[in-house]
């Protein structure tokens, strides 16, 4: 009988360690995005976009983290991977990021039935990519894959006439000009520095991100560089609310971030309004250039686009919500003024 409390004991010790190492455990994330002009009471130019991504929990190495599926593994050597810092006393922490997505494009004449020379083609684009983050605490490498369809077989159409339907909006005529049915490739990569991070009193506080990158491929070839500013009360440790875009996937917390534990996530709480910009040098953009290898519809497009977004987001436990009214300048040649949308999206950190 005298064995059986320091048996109690030592099974109640081993729980409670294993309870602490669960809550210890870094989160997977969702995060899930939806882009529309109706926001801004139009409806063209691109004019819907949504995506989900899955954020792994930190990993100490891509080729042979057996938490991440065999395939992803198998694809990590072919990809370039580069860690922020080759500064060994910094940590490193890496996630992957598996994303499915659509983008509707649309020109403004909606009870046209023939092309419009003077405007952009119609156009759907499907798509899945696996992206790679490699963070220290202020900077963050993105490496991303996107692989899909352009044309009928990405289901714009589909997608719109449903949602017009829904909500009894006339549908558009002229989708029978949409672009061909076309495999989409796009090589991504962005580098993001937080350059300052300060405090004016301690309840509010305020940094500021920096980001540079480019595309490869047949769906877009461009280079981008931009900067989002943040200020608020309780910051994220994250790298940012971008809109949705290739390389944007910002939203997974980082160390010290409230979303990190189970432990720490009943007092996370806080607000901030963001401002973030973003410029492009456009060499490629298939919705605008028209197919690669087949005859298509085409307008001459402007090579340098810029971006502008303001908005506000709110974190909740493992939430974080967010929504941005976006401002972007001509992308071709007679557009007639600047296309504005609103980008909202949500955040979900969980432990398995």
């Amino acid at each position: 009988m005298k064995t059986i409390p320091p048996l109690i004991l030592s099974l109640c010790c081993s729980m409670l360690s294993q309870i602490s190492q669960a809550e210890e455990q870094p989160p997977w994330t969702l995060n899930l995005y939806f882009e529309n002009d109706l926001f801004s009471e139009t409806d063209q130019n691109y004019t819907n976009g949504i995506r989900a991504s899955w954020v792994s929990p930190n990993v100490d190495n891509y080729l042979k983290d057996e938490r991440l599926p065999e395939w992803v593994r198998d694809v990590s050597p072919y990809l370039p991977l580069f860690d922020p810092s080759d500064d060994s006393a910094q940590k490193v922490e890496r996630n992957v990021v598996l994303t499915l997505g659509q983008q509707i494009y649309t020109p403004e004449d909606i009870d046209r039935y023939s092309v419009d020379p003077n405007d952009r083609p119609y156009a759907g684009w499907l798509y899945g990519g696996i992206a790679y983050h490699s963070r220290t605490r202020d900077k963050m490498n993105t490496a991303e894959l996107n692989l899909g369809v352009v044309g009928p077989l990405a289901l714009g159409e589909e997608a719109q006439d449903l949602i017009h339907s829904i909500r009894g909006f006339q549908k558009f005529n002229g989708w029978d000009n949409q672009l061909k049915n076309e495999p989409g490739f796009q090589l991504v990569y962005e580098h993001k520095n937080r350059i300052f991070k300060s405090r004016l009193s301690p309840l509010f506080e305020y940094d500021m991100i920096l980001h540079a990158g480019g595309s490869l491929g047949n769906v877009a070839t461009y280079l981008n560089g931009g900067a989002e500013f943040r200020f608020g009360w309780n910051l994220p440790q994250d790298f940012g609310t971008a809109a949705l875009r290739s390389g944007g996937d910002n939203s997974a917390p980082g160390l010290g971030d409230g979303r990190y534990q189970r432990g720490s996530r009943d007092k996370n709480l806080g607000v901030h309004a963001f401002i973030s910009m973003d410029g492009r040098w456009v060499l490629r953009d298939i919705f605008l250039d028209g197919n690669t290898f087949r005859d298509s519809h085409s307008i001459d497009k402007e090579p340098l686009v810029g971006e502008a977004a303001f908005g506000i987001a709110a974190l909740y436990r493992g939430w974080k919500l967010s929504f941005a009214r976006v401002h972007r300048s001509r992308e071709f040649e007679g557009q007639p003024e600047g296309h504005a949308f609103g980008s909202l999206s949500l955040s979900y950190s969980y432990s398995l």
